[in-house]
């Protein structure tokens, strides 16, 4: 691996340049290797940190230690690669280079992005200020699951929020999930009948995909959440503890309620990085425009994409990563040989679903809330909440993701074909 200063990446050229050295950035840069291990691959990526960020909830839930959720960025950077220690300003994609913050440009043949997505903290009026103290967290914010998990061992009596904020975000399920684990602790500490657990939600269901809604129903029912829909968290005064929630009726109509808590776990709302959401790479909606199944930008053929900063129709998780860096890895080499596109991504992502310690709903699902379980019913059935679901999100997957995925390996992830 070659770092480079930003001086050096002055007016560089590189076969393959990537934005994003996160999930998204690291798997599709060795499954690229792995295809073709001559190609002058280049990784853009500023921090000093890369962080398995499924665990969070896990470390919020009292199950995982902070640690087993970060390495060093130069410790999963791959050495085939030229990495430069920079943020994007933005891309000319006409001219086919990318412009980094303090002016200095790379050039390439063929570009994926994968900057993630950007969490908007600002997009909730007091948040960013309360977080960290008097019951306010959110196990988005990195370093934040700690005092989640210290939050939920203090608290024995009063009210405990839980906020949604709109589609789409990463990780849909994780809002609930935190809920889950948090009241099932609760639970087992002879503490929930003394709590009022209310579950805000900006959305108008419980989850998209209606094949898992009764295991989850069932868990409201056992921990006596409270449910509320179409109600968006859109302030908070975290030495009043009081929330300000936007509830929206049948007909469209708003209006605003201020609720006291002990305990807030807020979400923020999201939306993709500056340098895409203001270019002419993106949508409507702001997000990075991809062929849903080649995973092509659909105005230019050279520029790829995976991760939460596209604009597919998928669930934006880490397991969407997963599927879609093998269809990048094929799509973009058959570009740069002039051949054509032949595999295909079907929207698959996967939301484990920790409904108490031990137990976990794995919904897997594709394009249309098509279900895609990984396994036969026989041995985990996903509608339901399962222990060998909790084995493997527990024990299993932090060493797939750390020793597996981000090393080109490419289990269970074989790309559909589609006809051309």
């Amino acid at each position: 691996m070659s770092t480079n200063t930003p001086e050096q990446g002055k007016n560089k050229q590189h076969t393959v340049v990537i934005v994003g050295g996160g999930a998204g950035g690291i798997s599709i840069a060795a499954s690229l290797h792995k295809r073709d291990s001559a190609l002058d691959i280049a990784i853009i990526e500023p921090a000093q940190t890369h962080h398995y960020q499924p665990g969070w909830t896990m470390v919020g839930g009292g199950i995982f230690k902070p640690d087993v959720t970060s390495k060093p960025m130069a410790a999963v950077m791959p050495g085939f690669a030229s990495w430069y220690r920079e943020s994007v300003r933005s891309v000319d994609e006409e001219n086919n280079q990318v412009t980094l913050a303090d002016g200095s440009t790379i050039g390439y043949q063929a570009l994926v992005l994968a900057p993630g997505l950007e969490l908007n903290w600002g997009g909730i009026d007091g948040l960013k200020e309360a977080l960290g103290s008097n019951g306010v967290t959110s196990n988005y914010q990195e370093g934040m699951a700690r005092y989640t998990w210290e939050t939920v061992q203090n608290l024995k009596t009063g009210r405990a929020l839980f906020s949604q904020p709109p589609m789409p975000i990463k990780c849909a399920g994780a809002p609930q999930k935190a809920m889950y684990l948090s009241s099932d602790y609760w639970l087992r500490n002879g503490v929930l009948n003394d709590l009022d657990i209310q579950f805000h939600n900006a959305g108008a269901v419980l989850f998209g995909v209606p094949a898992y809604v009764p295991a989850l129903e069932s868990y409201i029912e056992k921990y006596d959440i409270g449910l509320n829909y179409q109600s968006n968290l859109v302030s908070v005064n975290g030495p009043a503890q009081k929330a300000t929630f936007r509830r929206t009726d049948a007909e469209g109509n708003t209006e605003d309620r201020e609720i006291g808590f002990d305990m807030l776990h807020a979400v923020p709302p999201q939306r993709a990085p500056e340098f895409i959401r203001q270019s002419r790479l993106a949508n409507e909606g702001g997000w990075l425009d991809l062929e849903d199944d080649t995973l092509c930008h659909k105005r230019h053929t050279n520029i790829f994409g995976l991760g939460d900063v596209s604009g597919t129709g998928n669930a934006k998780t880490a397991a969407a990563v997963r599927k879609m860096a093998p269809v990048v890895a094929e799509n973009l080499i058959a570009s740069l040989r002039k051949q054509p596109m032949k595999a295909a991504y079907l929207g698959y992502g996967s939301c484990p679903l920790t409904v108490e310690n031990g137990r976990i709903v794995l919904a897997e699902f594709g394009y249309g809330g098509v279900l895609q379980p990984t396994f036969p019913s026989w041995i985990n059935d996903g509608t339901k909440a399962t222990k060998i679901a909790w084995f493997l999100k527990a024990k299993q997957l932090p060493a797939l993701y750390w020793h597996g995925m981000l090393k080109g390996h490419e289990w269970l992830a074989k790309p559909a074909r589609r006809s051309v």
